[in-house]
């Protein structure tokens, strides 16, 4: 059984973004043959010999087991719960091994913010599998693309670029999560730290003092913190005292100066610095635009 959708993008509708050009859901038994009828041109493949796409495609297996190559990976298995990526321009091959049922979701899709994810390092032809087990969260958005692309009503397409941004992002922090909580001492660290930071913003608590308490050495702590938050602590720390800035200048009559030092700022100067850079405001504007 297939359930399949594929759409149109005009000029305005690309300048979102990101545009869809197909959505479909495929239920395949055992004996029956892999792909399905009923796709476009250009959609269907033999899976000895493969193909290549102009865009990008997330799919997600359901149920089933079975393979995934491409000529820069070579052959890898895959399984129910497992989201995998197809890049345009990669050669590429999928389905089920033999005897095995399949049941999956997929959703085909191009722009510059999928472009910018993969220039950027996030995502990469090198790396296409995810395995993020059974969600119900990203069988729901499937669900919903479906029922958008389906009903077709006007500015679809930005209804599913947004349903496509929430899929890649679920897939992506699914999965960096389930690797980072394999250790589940890390986790709590990482939690103890964060929490002592912010109760500590307005005392001289330093970075390698905390790595200290926390019985690990100064690289390490931070390696592992930049892991979990995508922040080095000192960033933390610092990014969380601008903050605290933010609220003393809205609620006080502390002078900059006061305000610097009450967050432990080496100076005024150096403080008004590293406002600036994060607001874009000098403090005392802020303040005159806050109080």
């Amino acid at each position: 059984m297939q359930n399949s959708k594929y759409l149109v993008a005009n000029e305005r509708d690309a300048k979102w973004g990101l545009t869809v050009s197909t959505v479909g859901y495929d239920d395949v038994g055992e004996s029956e043959h892999y792909p399905t009828k009923g796709h476009a041109d250009g959609y269907y493949f033999d899976m000895d010999k493969g193909r290549e796409l102009n865009e990008y495609q997330m799919l997600y297996l359901l149920e089933g087991d079975g393979f995934f190559r491409s000529h820069i990976t070579g052959e890898k298995s895959i399984k129910a719960g497992d989201i995998f990526l197809l890049f345009p321009g990669v050669w590429h091959s999928y389905g089920p091994r033999k005897h095995s049922v399949w049941k999956s979701y997929w959703i085909g899709f191009k722009g510059r913010n999928m472009d910018d994810r993969v220039h950027g390092g996030f995502l990469s032809p090198e790396k296409p599998i995810y395995r993020v087990g059974f969600s119900a969260e990203i069988v729901e958005l499937y669900e919903k693309a479906l029922r958008a692309a389906q009903e077709e009503a006007a500015y679809s397409q930005q209804l599913l670029a947004g349903i496509v941004n929430h899929l890649i992002g679920t897939m992506y922090a699914l999965e960096r999560n389930i690797v980072l909580n394999k250790n589940q001492t890390h986790v709590e660290m990482i939690s103890r730290a964060r929490l002592r930071i912010r109760e500590a913003l307005e005392s001289d608590l330093t970075i390698q003092q905390l790595a200290e308490d926390m019985g690990v050495s100064y690289s390490n702590f931070r390696k592992l913190f930049k892991e979990h938050t995508g922040l080095s602590p000192a960033l933390y720390q610092q990014d969380l005292r601008l903050q605290r800035a933010k609220e003393l200048l809205s609620t006080t009559k502390f002078s900059i100066k006061e305000i610097a030092y009450r967050l432990n700022f080496d100076s005024p100067d150096y403080f008004s610095s590293k406002f600036r850079m994060k607001t874009g405001m000098k403090p005392s504007d802020f303040r005159e635009q806050n109080s």
